[in-house]
Parts: structure tokens; sequence; C-alpha cells
């Protein structure tokens, strides 16, 4: 299992979780002056199985991933710690939130996706890969990793060019955030494309468990103006968590409220 650890070393624990695809390069691209060493936080990121340096895993489901946390937590002599999902690592927040509540402090799921049932959950650019059928989205990633690794300019201008609202305003401003993505992704696609499509499937597929099961408080962060995972699914996930505590940002997106908000989110994390 691959993973990389961010601001304090010896501060509060906190499990980030990548989206998807994505890294634990991730972290640093995605937050801004130091907010983790000023918060006193220790970010492990996490790359998931087939990502960047972690094995692949052809048999998993979305529920062994607590396992694994587990598994490096006790490698680390971590009895508790918080965990935050974003975007595509929502699920496996919520996973943990579900399995293990009893070793978490706290948890976030921040513009995070939703499971197949939530209202427009396909309709955002999260699903590019998750919604496509098995052989299309097996081209689709041979194609973005080709690219990723041949021609990485050609694919931060796409990059660019899809983003709309704040998110695009964010990019104009900060160019490098881009980049940083670009950088997270061509790690994610590292070890070949068989984890991201296994990642996809188990997106597009029941998750193994119930919203409404899940007894541990859950914080939630969602842009009103996400046009990757529409706030739809945000919405009905905050709905269906017995004990959610959701903040709608009206004037953010998607990448934008990953940005802006970090230290709303990591503040509720270290404790």
């Amino acid at each position: 299992m691959g993973f990389a650890e961010y601001g304090v070393s010896g501060g509060q624990p906190v499990f980030y979780f990548h989206g998807h695809p994505g890294s634990r390069l991730d972290w640093p691209g995605l937050i801004h002056d130091a907010i983790d060493v000023e918060l006193n936080a220790r970010v492990i990121a996490v790359d998931r199985p087939g990502h960047g340096l972690s094995d692949f895993y052809p048999d998993r489901k979305l529920l062994d991933w607590p396992d694994d946390v587990v598994e490096l937590a006790d490698a680390l002599s971590l009895d508790r710690f918080s965990v935050l999902g974003v975007s595509g690592g929502g699920p496996y927040a919520a996973a943990c939130a579900f399995k293990i509540p009893e070793r978490l402090n706290a948890t976030a799921i921040v513009c995070g996706m939703g499971p197949v049932e939530s209202p427009g959950c396909k309709d955002g650019l999260s699903w590019v890969y998750a919604g496509k059928g098995s052989l299309r989205r097996r081209l689709l990633l041979l194609l973005t990793s080709t690219g990723l690794q041949k021609q990485p300019d050609k694919f931060i201008a796409a990059i660019n060019e899809g983003m709309s609202g704040p998110d695009k305003a964010l990019v104009l401003g900060k160019p490098e955030l881009v980049k940083n993505i670009a950088s997270g992704f061509s790690e994610a696609f590292s070890p070949g494309i068989a984890g991201v499509h296994l990642e996809a499937e188990l997106c597009n597929s029941p998750w193994g468990f119930r919203l409404e099961d899940i007894s541990a408080e859950v914080h939630l962060w969602h842009g009103e103006q996400d046009d990757n995972v529409l706030v739809s699914v945000g919405r009905y996930v905050a709905d269906t968590l017995p004990n959610c505590r959701a903040t709608f940002v009206k004037e953010e997106g998607h990448l934008s409220l990953i940005h802006n908000c970090v230290r709303e989110y990591l503040s509720v994390l270290v404790v």
C-alpha cells in the first residue's frame, strides 16, 4: 500500500482518500497556505489498490477499504484517526463510517460521489469513466493514460477547456492547480488502467451497505455549482445519512470547493 504524509508529522491524523482517478500526490495541489501545518494535521494520503504505489487487488469490494485503512493505521501505531473523502473518495469515507466507526474521530465527505440511486448521479463529469460500458471505458482509460504520458500539455489544456463557473475562475487564477491534477492522474495510471477501471465498476454498482445504516456523524460539504458531482447527489447523501452535518456552498463548484473551503472541512477533522 502506497501512501504519503503531509502537514505535521506528530499532528492529528487524517486519512485522505483521493478522487477518481487520483493518487497520494493530489493533496499538495488541493490545499493552500500550508493550512494542514497551521491546523496541526498529519495528513496521510493513501493510494487505493491499483493506483500509484498500491498493488492491484482484482477481487476487492468497496467494503474492503476500511480493513486496508485499519491495517495501515495499526502499522503507524494510530488507534484513532479521522477520514476525509474527496469526490471519488467520498464512498470510501462513508464505508469507513459504516464499518469502523469505533476507530474514527470524525468523518468528512467533500463533493463526494453518491450511490447509484442518487438523483442525477450519472449526469455529472465524475461519471466520465464510471458511466461507460466496460469496453468503452477501457478504451477511454487507455487513451487517457497514453495522453498523460505522451502529451501532458494537451491533457492539461483539455482539463482547462472542460471547466466552467467557479472552477474555471479558480484555474485561471491558479494555473498550477491543473498541472497538479494532471500529475495525480498520471500517478494513478502508473501501474496501468486496471485499478482505475475496477474502481469505476465499484462506483457503478451497489456499495454493499446502506447510507441509512451509518450511525456515526458525517460532515458533508458540496458546492451548489458543481458540474462534476451534481449538488443533487450531495443533497441525497445528506438527507439519507441519519447523522449528517451538511454545508452547501452557493458560490462554489467542484475543484473550487475543495481548494477554497479546506480550512472549514479540515478543522472538523483535527480533534
